[in-house]
């Protein structure tokens, strides 16, 4: 059984999750109005792939006889001035989640719940590549800056993601 206080903290996760999911979505909707196909591709499947981590939690508190209580979801920012400060406030945004995953594995070791430990490694490890994932692309658009060729190949360069979990 899975205890109160490691309950919140995942309940509270899975909104972070599913909120992280909506910030994405409305960069790939700005992405789109700009005519970045590929920049909106990445977005998407950076959106699917939080859908999947909230969930992933979800299945972690019922399989661990909790309860899940949804909460809302915060309205993500509609609008961005560039494609750089949208990746700048995804990598911002992606340490934060990494900040908040790290202190329920504290928690999680506090309150004795092994099973919750083990189980956040994989988002430990996740957030590694998260994290490296946007920086790469934030430092590519510093790179970039307005040159529009440039900043054309990276857009198709972006379309060839696919999700990875």
């Amino acid at each position: 059984m899975i205890g109160s206080k490691v309950e919140k903290a995942l309940n509270d996760q899975i909104q972070k999750e599913f909120y992280s999911s909506y910030v994405y979505l409305s960069m790939a909707a700005q992405f789109e109005s700009m005519n970045l196909k590929g920049f909106a591709h990445w977005m998407q499947v950076q959106a699917g792939e939080e859908t999947k981590h909230g969930m992933k939690i979800y299945r972690h508190v019922i399989e661990r006889g909790g309860r899940v209580v949804l909460q809302p979801i915060d309205a993500p920012p509609p609008n961005w001035k560039s494609a750089k400060e949208m990746f700048t406030k995804a990598y911002e945004h992606e340490q934060k989640v990494t900040e908040s995953i790290n202190s329920m594995v504290e928690l999680a070791r506090k309150e004795k719940d092994n099973a919750t430990e083990v189980f956040l490694q994989w988002f430990v490890n996740e957030q590694v590549e998260e994290e490296a994932s946007t920086n790469e692309i934030t430092q590519k658009l510093h790179v970039v800056g307005d040159n529009g060729p440039a900043l054309m190949m990276l857009d198709a360069e972006l379309h060839k993601r696919s999700s990875s979990t």
